[in-house]
């Protein structure tokens, strides 16, 4: 405020009326512009640009979760298909230890008969040595 001009009390009354009627013309004259036409289809072009958005989000979100739910499903199956092959591995595994048991007992008990007969021939031998020696 311009002291040189202005110094009464009445002065400094009318400078603040001014300035809040000033302000309520410029309040006033914001309200208008708000609620004029272009203004409410400025508003509604952006409202109808958000719900665009929202919507791709929505789709990309949705996608995202379809991509997801098909790698889990692709993984638990190949998990499935790797415990099936582990299992069958195992059961091979199992079968071949078997049939190596199976072929080493046969071969023990070969090899035993074949000793009992050499053991058998041997004794046979003796007795039939001693027999003609009388």
């Amino acid at each position: 405020m311009d002291t040189s001009r202005k110094t009464g009390f009445a002065d400094r009354l009318s400078a603040a009326a001014e300035a809040r009627k000033a302000l309520l013309e410029r309040a006033a004259r914001a309200k208008a512009a708000a609620e004029s036409p272009e203004a409410i289809e400025r508003r509604a072009a952006r409202e109808a640009v958000r719900q665009a958005r929202a919507a791709r989000d929505a789709e990309r979100k949705a996608a995202r979760a379809a991509e997801q739910a098909r790698q889990a499903a692709a993984l638990a199956a190949a998990q499935a298909a790797e415990a099936a092959a582990r299992a069958a591995a195992l059961e091979a595994a199992k079968e071949a230890a078997e049939r190596e048991y199976a072929e080493r007992i046969a071969r023990e008990a070969a090899e035993e008969a074949e000793k009992q007969a050499a053991r058998d021939a041997r004794y046979a031998a003796r007795k039939a040595r001693k027999r003609k020696g009388r």
